[in-house]
């Protein structure tokens, strides 16, 4: 990480900020979505999205507008995370960011970015580009919450496509908690806990063979006891 010069100040008093870590599963891969930086003196850097707080909006209508304006991504999974607000952790000034994270499935997702940045990608968590500000903090913590709440709460449906076998989501659970399950304890335990619903269809054209396919019963927020 190259050392950052810090610049003029732009702001003399506390501006509140958004940012957002958007995670998603790809190629058997934890990533997050990040844009590439144009300003100085963080040329170069990638950070996660977001943006100021306009007067007229509140901090989650700021979040889910910067969502959409710098990454082309509406209607999702979106929890506010926690607040960073360390005096120097902006060289352009005192702002104080509430963090947020959202989880999305890779599939049918269309990245856009603004001609701010310079690019829009998506990062394996475990190799990540030279980020600015504190932004790999804010990513730390989105995954660590994350990690936890997948162990009571039925947040891994928003990660899945709409439609998926009990084999795919396991493997969500395994790649995310860096760990295996047992198979017919993980399928026993997740029937067990009403979250899913199967459906009709079983896949076709695999290597295994025929799987059911399911459907979450509800992507609204709800506690379960998984693990």
């Amino acid at each position: 990480m190259k050392k950052i010069k810090f610049v003029e100040k732009t702001f003399d008093h506390p501006i509140p900020a958004v940012d957002i870590v958007i995670l998603t599963i790809d190629q058997e891969k934890l990533k997050v979505l990040l844009i590439k930086m144009k300003k100085a003196p963080y040329e170069k850097c990638w950070a996660a999205p977001g943006g100021l707080v306009r007067t007229e909006e509140s901090i989650d209508k700021a979040a889910k507008r910067s969502l959409f304006d710098k990454t082309g991504v509406k209607n999702i999974f979106l929890e506010q995370l926690y607040t960073f607000g360390k005096v120097n952790r902006d060289p352009f000034g005192r702002v104080v960011s509430v963090a947020y994270y959202a989880l999305i499935p890779s599939k049918g997702i269309k990245l856009k970015t603004t001609e701010e940045y310079s690019g829009v990608e998506w990062f394996d968590i475990k190799n990540l580009p030279d980020l600015a500000y504190d932004h790999k903090e804010i990513i730390n913590l989105a995954v660590k919450r994350l990690r936890a709440k997948l162990e009571y709460t039925n947040i891994v449906c928003n990660l899945l496509a709409k439609e998926f076998t009990v084999r795919e989501m396991q493997k969500v659970y395994e790649i995310i908690l860096n760990r295996k399950f047992d198979k017919r304890n993980f399928q026993k335990k997740i029937h067990s806990l009403g979250m899913i619903k199967k459906t009709d269809k079983k896949t076709i054209g695999e290597a295994y063979r025929p799987a059911s396919i399911y459907v979450a019963k509800s992507k609204k927020f709800e506690n379960v006891k998984v693990l």
